[in-house]
């Protein structure tokens, strides 16, 4: 039931590790810094791993990044590395493939 004390006191429990801390995965005032930014966004969305984009679309020469939680850093390097690996033949070939489900 939505009011049983129990359950209540689950929710009410709050993560104060530092595994949430939101921390930058990459960072760049160059011109297409806005662009870029939303495609590394929408990457690591894709592949299930939570992001943010920090930038004011109002001032374009200040900094862009794409910030995940520490937890999953490392996977995120991981998956930004290969997509960078791949280059973006790679990226047009998947969004080839998905065109055509």
């Amino acid at each position: 039931m939505a009011q049983d004390p129990e359950e209540q006191h689950d929710e009410d429990q709050i993560d104060t590790s530092h595994d949430l801390d939101m921390i930058p995965l990459f960072s760049s005032s160059n011109i297409g810094a806005e662009m870029e930014a939303n495609a590394i966004h929408s990457m690591l969305t894709a592949n299930g791993i939570p992001s943010v984009v920090v930038g004011a679309t109002t001032i374009p020469s200040l900094e862009f990044q794409v910030q995940v939680p520490r937890a999953v850093a490392a996977e995120a390097e991981h998956l930004l590395e290969e997509a960078q690996a791949a280059g973006p033949e790679a990226a047009a070939e998947a969004e080839r493939a998905g065109e055509e489900q």
